[in-house]
This record gives C-alpha cells, structure tokens and sequence, in this order.
C-alpha cells in the first residue's frame, strides 16, 4: 500500500504541474497574415508601389479570428513578400520566415500606427511576441527605410473594451525594441521580439495595445503572438519533455505498482 501511496503521489505532483502549467497563461492571438481576402496590389499615399497593398488591414483580415478588428492610424500596408516585382525581382526572405505575406508601416512621412484590443482577465501581463525586419518599398517617394527598425510597443487601459489605437488614454507600460539591420531594402532580415507588458493597473482587464515605428524609416511585422499571462514574457510554451516523461512515467509506475498489488492479492 505505501508503493501505491508513493507512485499516486508523483502521478498527482507532475498533473499539478502540468495543470498549472497549461492555466499559468492565456493565448489570446495568433496571426501570421498567411490569408488577406481580396489583397489587391494598389496604391500606397496615392501614388503606385510594387507588391504593396494599401488596403486597410481590417479589410484583408476581416474576422481573423472571428469579431476581432484592428484599429489603425494612418495606412498600415499588406506586403507581398513573394510577388516577384518589387525591386525587379521581388523581396529575399532567405528563411522563409516572413511566408507569403507580412505588414509595413513607416514612421517619417506618416506616423502610421496599429492597435489591438483585449481582455486580459485577471492576468498581469500582456506579453507580445513578433517578428520584424527593415523592407523598402519601390516607388516614386520609396524605398523609405534607412536602417534598424525600431518599434515602441505601448499598453493603455481600454475599460470599454471597445478597439481603439489607445484605450481611454491611460498609459499602464511601455517597452521600446528594435530589430536588425539588412544589406538592402529587398532583403529580409528577421528579428524576434518579446514584449512583456504590464497589465495589472488596468481596470476590469480590457487592454489596447498600440504599435508605432519610432525609427528605420519604414519596415515590415510578421508572425504576431499575444499572450495574457502572470509572468513577464511567457509566451505559453508547452510543457517541457521532460516533464511530460516524468509524469507519464508517475503514472505507469503507479498503474505498475496497481497491478502487482492485485496479483499479490490472488
């Protein structure tokens, strides 16, 4: 009976574990904006710019996921990283990182910005993970950008919970990042960034988190990941594998122990 006692309370320490990992944060948003509807390539502060759509990104990811909308300041472009015409031969994404399509903004000519709105709950933190990289765009007033991107990613208190660039004007925090620089302005190169956001002075949990490009001229997001969560930067990994063979191993060796204890028992 003590060998039973001592495998079920292993198999019941790591599902703890694993339970507490599984509710320790919260996926709130995934995009990877894989699927514009209706991307056409057109026209940009009114003049024309090669694989670049200036349609706006509510009208391309409309329902992605299902009620969501993004709120925007100034044009927030769609680029087609695999179009083949900007620059004569299209953008370089060595990596594959950026996929098919990504979104640019610039921060000299136009301050563009982008804001998306959450719930957060009861977690402290917002924590928001991307990838960025400089990109030029060809045309008449192009390419814009001019080195390493760097981004302010600020979270404002939004009690309505109605999607706004700024909530109800309320700065909880801000983080400022920046990526890295490329050879050119058709070739991508990929920095991730994690910003860990604090949102335990909000007040009923409803957050906005802006986006605004304070320096690099013009450059390009991708892969957005929002996670609510009690720690800073956790970004709602699964668990590891070890864990999860130590648990597994808790309960064989508790089904084990179970099963010797029923034949001993003939």
């Amino acid at each position: 009976m003590k060998q039973i006692n001592k495998f079920l309370f292993a198999g019941l320490v790591f599902g703890a574990v694993l339970g507490s990992t599984s509710h320790a944060s919260t996926v709130l948003y995934t995009q990877n904006f894989e699927n514009p509807v209706g991307w056409v390539q057109g026209h940009y502060a009114g003049v024309h710019y090669a694989d670049v759509s200036g349609q706006s990104v509510n009208s391309l990811y409309t329902n992605q996921p299902i009620g969501f909308t993004f709120s925007q300041a100034n044009t927030v472009e769609t680029i087609h990283l695999t179009g083949g015409t900007a620059f004569g031969t299209g953008y370089v994404d060595s990596t594959g990182q950026g996929g098919n399509y990504s979104i640019g903004m610039q921060n000299d000519v136009e301050d563009d910005r982008l804001g998306l709105s959450f719930d957060v709950g009861a977690y402290n933190f917002l924590n928001f993970q991307l990838d960025v990289s400089r990109l030029g765009l060809q045309g008449p007033s192009g390419p814009f950008a001019d080195g390493a991107p760097s981004f302010r990613f600020s979270l404002y208190d939004n009690p309505t919970g109605v999607a706004n660039l700024s909530g109800n004007g309320t700065l909880l925090s801000f983080v400022d990042l920046s990526g890295a620089d490329s050879v050119n302005n058709f070739t991508l190169n990929w920095t991730t960034l994690v910003a860990a956001l604090d949102a335990s002075a909000s007040t009923n949990g409803n957050v906005t988190l802006q986006i605004d490009l304070l320096s690099g001229g013009y450059a390009t997001m991708d892969n957005f990941r929002i996670v609510a969560s009690n720690t800073a930067g956790d970004m709602g990994n699964v668990p590891e594998p070890t864990t999860l063979a130590l648990f597994t191993l808790g309960l064989a060796g508790f089904g084990f122990s179970r099963v010797k204890n029923r034949n001993s028992k003939k």
